[in-house]
């Protein structure tokens, strides 16, 4: 049974590098969501309940229960996923990604919401300019960050918005459900998130029976700033709940 590595915003598979090359097992992928890094299919139009399904269809396809990962975004989808869909996951660990009705999203999350300023934020984004708001902002190291921003193209900017505007209520929406999750939980967090306070690690640890919940000493991308112990929180995770 594979692991699948889901990602976050603004981000592709790429924001797993790090963390692959800390693990020993082979059959771990790490897929691009539609409209970051891989082509939306036809209609599709981006929100919250699409791309939760998207993951649904293609975790069918797999064949048997997965070891599933998110953060961020990655997170909220792959819990959700878990939620609904408990018979296609094996394992499930996730982090910085809150899925509480007590959330208030982030500044930005706010801009992106916003018909008028979330458009004008894209239109006038610029790579050297966004690549420095991550560094200063998120601490993300700065090869890194513009290896980010060069990858948000169009469809990227437009997921974006189209996500973030489908998700004003996410948290009052979607927080019933997590009891549902019978997948044996990880919850890892940047214990310095500005974007998503830490307190919200330990919620949702309790909100899915959670036996661990890890806060690393980092921001809001742990699987960036410290790959090796998320890659070592995952296998550790992994091999506690091995099958025979």
């Amino acid at each position: 049974m594979p692991a699948i590595l889901i990602h976050g915003v603004p981000d592709t598979h790429r924001v797993w590098a790090g963390v692959r090359r800390h693990l020993t097992r082979t059959d771990v992928e790490a897929w691009d969501l539609p409209g970051f890094g891989a082509p939306r299919p036809d209609g599709f139009g981006s929100t919250k309940e699409e791309y939760a399904d998207w993951l649904i269809s293609r975790l069918e396809e797999v064949g048997e229960p997965v070891d599933l990962v998110g953060h961020d975004w990655g997170c909220i989808l792959t819990a959700r996923v878990a939620s609904l869909r408990p018979d296609l996951v094996r394992t499930w660990a996730g982090g910085d990604g809150p899925i509480s009705a007590r959330y208030v999203w982030h500044p930005l999350a706010k801009v992106w919401q916003d018909p008028v300023e979330g458009d004008r934020f894209m239109a006038e984004l610029t790579e050297d300019g966004f690549a420095r708001d991550l560094v200063n902002g998120f601490e993300v190291p700065a090869d890194l960050a513009k290896e980010m921003v060069r990858h948000m193209d169009a469809p990227m900017k437009d997921s974006i918005l189209r996500l973030y505007r489908s998700a004003v209520r996410m948290g009052s929406e979607w927080e019933p459900d997590l009891g549902k999750m019978t997948a044996p939980g990880l919850v890892f967090w940047g214990s310095r998130d500005p974007a998503c306070p830490v307190g919200f690690a330990d919620e949702l640890g309790r909100a899915i029976r959670a036996k661990h919940v890890l806060k690393l000493d980092s921001n809001h991308w742990p699987v960036l700033q410290r790959p090796a112990e998320v890659a070592a929180a995952l296998e550790g995770h992994w091999q506690r709940h091995e099958r025979g």
